[in-house]
Order: C-alpha cells, then structure tokens, then sequence
C-alpha cells in the first residue's frame, strides 16, 4: 500500500521546528489518522520525544499526566542535539480529568522556567477538546484540524475509484474490508458511528434526549445532501421536540465530524442561522451504512446513484471548509436553487451538481448570480467538470 502523508503531518513538522510559542492541537473526528500523523512528525523533528496516551495502563488523571510531563522535561533539560529540547505527545488527552487546568499550570511553569519543551495534544473528541482549549487554555494553543480522507488519498492508498469512493466513503480503517459489505458496514456502525455517538456526544454533552439525537443522526445520514425543514424533520422523528433542540443537536454532530447542516446564503447573518438546513454527511460511509442495503447495490438505483454523488461533493467541500478553508452554503429562492456555495474571502462559487437524479427544483446559478454578480458559477458532471477531477482537487483550484 502506497504510504499516505497528510498535509497536517507537514504542517506539524513545520511549527514543531518553529520557536516554542503554542501548545500543538491536533483534532478531529476518529480514525482519520491523528496518531499516525504525530508519529511521522515526531520521528523527524530532530529533537527526543515521547508519544504516550491516556489510553495506557495507569493513565488515570492529572497525576499521571504530571508524571508523563516531567519525564519530557528531563529530556528536554539532558537535550544535546542541535535544535535543542524535546516533544511531549499525549494522545487520547481528553480522556485525563481535569487535563485542561493541569496542562496550563505545566504550561506556564515550563514558559517561566524557559523549558525547552513542546507540546501536541490529541483527541478523539473535538466536542471536549475544543470546550476546555476555549475555557482554560486560550492564547495557549494553536490548532491543526484533521478532516476526513479525501477521495485522493483513498485512491493513492487503497486504490479506490469513483464508485468505491461513493459507495464505501474514505475511512481507512475501513478500507480493507470492502470486499465483504456485511463486514464492513458492522465495523462502521459498530466501531465508528457508535462509539462516537456514545463517547463524543452522548456522554460528554448535555442530552436531554438522546433518542431523538440518534434518530436525527439516522435521519440526516439517509437524507444527505438534501434540504429539510426542521418542521419537517420533527414530524419525521415522531418527537415533541422544538427546531431549537434540533438545531443544537445537528451543531454537536457536527463537532463530532460525523455530519453537519449547511446553511442557506444571505446577505444576513441573521437570516443563514433562521434557515432550513441542508442535511450533510461528512463521510459517504455514514450515509450507505445507515441505508442498510450493500453499498454497491446502491449504485445501481440511478436516484439513489444521483443523491450519492452530491453527498460526496458536498462532504468533499464541507471538510474543505471545516480546516478553514471556505465557507459552505446553498441557496434557494422558490424553485430556484443552487446546490452549493462556497466563499472565501471575495471569492464567491457557484457549485451545480448534475449527478442523473430528478430533482425538486430547479438549477438556479443564473439568478444567483445576477443576485451576486461576484459569482462564479461551475457545473459539476454530466457535461461540466468531471466528478472525479473535482474531487481530487482543492476547493482553491476553482476559486482562482
């Protein structure tokens, strides 16, 4: 298998060679490779480093955590090597309690002793860690964001084509159990989109309905890429929820990088937030294990074909904008809609999906861009840009 290093890695190796200022984050959803990335970075830095996880025998809080750091500050203070200090490594760090104050105390005592040690925290749960960084820690940390594969990296590591990719999405972990669809559905749900649900949601929020929360998550996976009112969405759940409990709920399974809803473009801040919302699977993986069926039986349904090839765009360009960079929405004004919108800065894109499907209303890139003359409007498909050749190329390529 051809050896897949991820920009983040990059990015890491660069600001551990940079002087000692921040703590390194690296977050993201699980099994994206957070571990494997720090481990490259780690074992060409140049300096000693210790890679430990909250996950060992004895990891039991903030005197474990303790004891790990002051390990790496012997071997920061012993460091002969030209550049001189050491890297600290803890993975799964959200699992240490009351890690947040206990990593700033070490933080700041190290700054003030001028230990030349630095840090990189991992974490399984974006929900957590993102809540401590931003009560504890902040001005302290600086945060590298992991998204999902993209379908060129599935392609250069397990050789996946188009249809592989729509139908199986880009876990890795997953990628070698493809050949048997019963196998490789159990793991997704099992080890991915339970384990995520029960331990970065479920018990590290506050929620009041969990039952409701799951059928959200069920409901938005069977319906990606697709515009849902969230009165619409209560009466399919058979819930006496409110649209406020849903919205709150779509933003935690977003933070989870499970799935997100896209809000509609406007002018208005106020108006995207009062908006239905554009149901949005951040990995196809969600959307074919939760419809049940084999994946590549799935295929063979034009409409359901159709429905996957705008999930993959989308969840192509929402992770685009998850690691910042873009911003993601869709626009519909009556029967006019315009799949996706993605802006950065001034740069505004038009994004028309032509997959095969019927579709409820109609492409509407021209009034969109007769409303915002400052859009570039592309079609993606069936006589526009090839589906593959979009999804193998960053969001900047287009908006150039």
């Amino acid at each position: 298998m051809p050896t897949v290093v991820r920009s983040q890695a990059h990015t890491l190796l660069a600001r551990l060679a940079e002087p000692r200022r921040f703590i390194h984050v690296l977050a993201g959803p699980r099994q994206v490779g957070k571990t494997t990335i720090a481990q490259w970075a780690l074992g060409r830095c140049g300096r000693p480093t210790r890679l430990v996880s909250a996950d060992d025998v004895g990891a039991g809080g903030p005197g474990w955590l303790a004891q790990q750091w002051e390990i790496a500050r012997v071997l920061a203070r012993e460091s002969r090597r030209r550049p001189r200090g050491a890297v600290l490594a803890v993975d799964e760090i959200h699992k240490v309690p009351g890690w947040t104050d206990t990593v700033k105390r070490l933080w700041d005592e190290d700054t003030a002793a001028r230990t030349p040690l630095r840090v990189v925290l991992l974490g399984s749960a974006p929900l957590l860690i993102e809540s401590g960084l931003n009560e504890s820690l902040a001005g302290r940390f600086e945060v590298i964001r992991v998204p999902h594969w993209s379908f060129a990296e599935m392609h250069k590591a397990f050789g996946f084509g188009l249809d592989r990719f729509l139908a199986f999405g880009s876990y890795p972990g997953a990628a070698p159990l493809v050949r048997d669809p019963r196998r490789w559905s159990a793991y997704v749900r099992e080890s991915l989109i339970e384990t995520t649900l029960t331990r970065d949601v479920l018990q590290l929020s506050r929620i009041d309905k969990p039952a409701l929360l799951r059928r959200l998550f069920e409901f938005a996976c069977t319906h990606s890429a697709q515009q849902v009112s969230y009165q619409k969405m209560l009466g399919q759940l058979q819930d006496a929820g409110n649209t406020v409990t849903l919205a709150h709920y779509l933003r935690l399974l977003a933070a989870a990088g499970m799935l997100m809803g896209i809000e509609k473009y406007s002018g208005s801040a106020l108006r995207q937030r009062a908006s239905s919302p554009k149901l949005q699977v951040l990995n196809n993986a969600l959307a074919t294990a939760m419809l049940g069926d084999d994946p590549r039986t799935l295929l063979k349904d034009p409409q359901v074909r159709g429905r996957l090839v705008e999930s993959a765009i989308g969840a192509h360009l929402a992770n685009e904008a998850t690691v910042g960079n873009c911003t993601l929405h869709y626009w519909r004004e009556r029967d006019l809609e315009v799949d996706f919108v993605v802006s950065q800065g001034r740069r505004l894109l038009a994004v028309e999906v032509k997959s095969g499907r019927r579709r409820e209303g109609v492409p509407g890139t021209g009034a969109f861009c007769r409303a915002y003359p400052s859009a570039r409007p592309i079609l993606v498909g069936t006589g526009g840009i090839d589906i593959e050749d979009f999804l193998r190329s960053p969001v900047s390529r287009w908006l150039k």
